[in-house]
């Protein structure tokens, strides 16, 4: 299949200090040229001393037609950035774009939109700037209105919009004119949770409609769940692209390293107060030895060490356990009917909570600790990804996943009883259905 978008080597690079050109007014444009000769020199003495940095560096890959394509990295990777020239908004240092097909941008709240006209207004300038007719627009109106949900405020001028209405618009707008690539970064993360939900099943709709999308975002989830193909950026370059499951999780794998013990021995750096601190968390076998990876056939450990500095408290752990695309597994809660609603004294505990073997699925677990008392509600301490464990699974033996090599989903993967009966009596079958 042909590409419909193509990046070869591109490159930016941005001088530290120095803004963006912006458009400028007759007036402004009057006044600079003026000023210009008396600026020209100190100009390019100061550029010459600014330091400059790259925040894309030879990037290159493509995108088919249809295709859905999730961006992902840390703060600072140059994601942002590649949007923008993408979209047209920034020219590369070097390199080359090449889109084939209407581009609709959103890349921050309001992306777009003039203040001073109406949601109305700025529903028919977008369609005008994407190359649409009235008329197209028009049979979009009243689709666009409805999922943006501001019907009563369609006449307003959209800067006296709230955020959440700004960007409701904005997506409704880009989502709905039928552009053939559309690139959305984490501008999202502005609404709701409805609201998002919403928005990616619009984004998978307009993906299965054969329309191509970029989508930037921290949250692993919506972009497993949307993506067809993802590409890790880091400082600016390439470092990984590939299927989706395998970038992220060497994503993940990279941010939190796997970590089967650690220990805060001391007082100003463990987590707690003055009630109680966690001392240390261990992932370990049933040999009682520290493991950093586990077949899933095995009972797995976590074993939180605190102490108790405060008498009177009544005392939870508590274990929060996240896979590699950022999905809370479950979360499990001390519940020992010998310590449930009793207080502890001063001194050291170790609790160890029991996972069963062939519950987990496959893939790396990061696991975070904390103590909290619930009546009244208080988090004495949270410490979040302080441990870490792959667990991998085989083809032999017992596992739940039997013959099959593919890739199964899913959060967990139990065995659980089956009961089977059998009779080669037919009339049986057929009195047990009706």
């Amino acid at each position: 299949m042909n590409a419909i978008v193509r990046v070869q080597n591109v490159s930016k690079q941005f001088r530290i200090g120095e803004r963006e050109a912006l458009y400028e007014t007759l007036r402004e444009t009057i006044t600079s040229t003026v000023r210009a000769p008396f600026r020209k020199l100190k100009g390019l003495n100061s550029k010459r001393n600014s330091p400059t940095i790259w925040a894309l560096k030879d990037v290159s890959f493509e995108i088919s037609a249809g295709e859905t394509l999730g961006i992902i990295g840390h703060n600072g990777a140059g994601k942002s950035t590649l949007l923008k020239v993408l979209s047209r908004i920034t020219q590369p240092t070097s390199g080359r774009v090449e889109l084939y097909g209407r581009v609709a941008s959103l890349l921050e709240v309001g992306t777009g939109f003039h203040p001073e006209l109406t949601g109305k207004e700025n529903i028919f300038l977008n369609g005008a700037i994407l190359g649409m007719r009235k008329s197209e627009i028009r049979q979009k109106f009243d689709e666009i209105v409805a999922f943006a949900e501001i019907d009563a405020f369609i006449d307003t001028p959209v800067k006296y919009y709230s955020s959440g209405m700004y960007v409701r618009l904005a997506f409704a707008v880009a989502a709905h004119l039928e552009p053939e690539i559309l690139i959305v970064d984490e501008v999202l993360a502005v609404g709701d949770a409805e609201f998002q939900k919403k928005c990616l099943g619009k984004m998978s709709a307009v993906a299965k409609g054969g329309r191509t999308v970029l989508f930037v975002s921290h949250n692993m989830s919506a972009i497993s769940r949307l993506c067809s193909r993802v590409i890790l950026l880091g400082h600016g370059v390439v470092e990984r692209q590939g299927p989706v499951h395998d970038v992220i999780g060497h994503y993940l794998s990279s941010v939190f390293n796997s970590v089967g013990f650690r220990s805060w021995p001391d007082d100003a750096t463990a987590p707690g107060n003055g009630i109680v601190r966690l001392r240390s968390l261990r992932v370990h076998d049933k040999a009682n030895e520290t493991r950093e990876t586990l077949d899933i056939r095995q009972s797995v450990a976590i074993e939180m060490q605190y102490e108790v500095l405060s008498p009177g408290h009544v005392l939870i752990p508590n274990l929060h356990f996240y896979n590699e695309h950022g999905v809370c597994v479950f979360v499990l809660h001390d519940f020992n009917s010998g310590w449930r609603r009793r207080s502890r004294e001063i001194g050291a505990y170790t609790t160890t909570a029991w996972i069963p073997g062939n519950f987990l699925a496959e893939g790396r677990l990061t696991v975070g600790a904390a103590i909290t008392t619930y009546t009244p509600m208080h988090i004495h301490f949270y410490e979040q990804d302080a441990v870490a464990f792959q667990v991998v699974d085989s083809l032999e033996g017992d596992s739940a996943r039997g013959d099959y090599v593919g890739h199964i989903p899913g959060v967990v993967r139990p065995i659980v009883d089956w009961n089977t009966a059998f009779s080669p009596d037919r009339e049986l079958l057929e009195s047990r259905v009706k």
